[in-house]
């Protein structure tokens, strides 16, 4: 059970913010497969699971309450060589749909390893660096084993492919290596090297990744192909101007021409319907939660607390802003959730995890001996 004297320092900030998130996304997604009639048969089935699933997500979050979050750290390669297991087993026996190998089937249920990786090597970083807190910075013979941890997974989802949830594990492990602190020619070092594997990565993209970047670049050359993402999400939320069309008033939503509306462009749906001032309050909901979140990493009493708050935070950070990015055609098309909005039970039990773990380090500050 929880000590009364942890609930009185319980979070309510950080849970109402999730819980709000949550609950704009069931509506927008509800609106998204509520738009005409050859959707209708689905409407309840998606609607429904996605609640069920924001259901299990709070029963996760709550799983992540009851005991110390330092236990993790001594958990923390058990997960990692769980997790990674599960990714291995989706290259033989995972679920396959339109070419993308990412699933494996629970029964019932498929589930997206890829997602659970994430938690899983924030924290094993949280519990390497925070044994190893150095002044004057970590160097590369510090960094080789973080740097392996992080890549062999980064592989392996690339491989199914995945470019958008591989290069989200990238920014995630070098948002916290960053923090951390980094010897300057270490930094330097790394950078030339970062540069030079960005640009030999071009040759291992498949065709229709290559054909994505084309499309941002020059979204008019091919407006029916690669370009067609990128145009018809533009369309959608410029068509929403300054309050929007009203909740299940959008005719471009309607008539299905914003392709992946109920995951990766679901932010283009709530643009169109509500417009730039609705837009405006999701994108404050998410920044405040990273506020939050990097306020709970600087008031923990000690570093693997701050290292790991600051690594859940910059993943719901990074996948927020990769996903709006991507909808407004400042980046490529790459596939990333909006967390808490998009469909998805991997996406949403994962979030509602990292959210629980945030809320473990920030009721437990108070706490000296543990």
């Amino acid at each position: 059970m929880i000590d009364r004297r942890l609930l009185q320092h319980f979070d309510w900030v950080l849970l109402s913010l999730a819980l709000v998130l949550g609950g704009i996304g069931m509506l927008t997604l509800y609106s998204a497969v509520n738009a005409s009639a050859d959707m209708a048969n689905i409407t309840g089935s998606v609607h429904l699971r996605q609640s069920y699933w924001f259901g299990i997500g709070i029963a996760v979050m709550v799983l992540m309450l009851v005991f110390n979050y330092k236990w993790l750290k001594r958990w923390a390669l058990a997960v990692y060589a769980f997790s990674l297991i599960l990714l291995v087993a989706v290259a033989f026996v995972g679920k396959e749909v339109s070419g993308c190998q990412r699933w494996l089937l629970i029964g019932p249920f498929s589930f997206q390893p890829s997602e659970l990786i994430k938690i899983s090597v924030i924290i094993l970083l949280a519990g390497y660096f925070s044994d190893r807190v150095s002044q004057e910075g970590f160097t590369l013979k510090d960094l080789w084993r973080p740097l392996v941890w992080t890549l062999i997974p980064f592989a392996l989802i690339a491989r199914q492919p995945d470019l958008g949830t591989s290069l989200i594990l990238l920014l995630i492990a070098g948002s916290m290596t960053i923090f951390v602190k980094i010897e300057r020619r270490s930094l330097l070092c790394l950078s030339a090297v970062g540069i030079v594997v960005s640009a030999l990565a071009w040759f291992f993209l498949e065709e229709y990744q290559k054909q994505r970047i084309f499309g941002y670049l020059n979204p008019e050359g091919d407006p029916l192909g690669a370009g067609y993402h990128i145009l018809m999400s533009k369309i959608a939320v410029g068509s929403g101007m300054l309050f929007g069309k009203g909740f299940l008033s959008g005719s471009l939503k309607a008539l299905s021409f914003v392709p992946e509306q109920r995951t990766d462009f679901i932010f283009s749906v709530l643009a169109e319907e509500w417009g730039f001032l609705g837009s405006a309050l999701v994108i404050s909901l998410y920044l405040f939660v990273v506020i939050w979140g990097l306020n709970i990493a600087v008031r923990s009493r000690e570093p693997f607390g701050t290292i790991l708050a600051v690594g859940l935070t910059s993943m719901i950070f990074w996948q927020a802003l990769v996903n709006v990015a991507m909808v407004l055609a400042l980046l490529p098309v790459v596939g990333v959730p909006l967390p808490l909005i998009s469909y998805g039970g991997s996406s949403v039990l994962v979030t509602m995890g990292a959210i629980g773990i945030l809320l473990n380090i920030s009721m437990r500050r108070f706490l000296f001996k543990e």
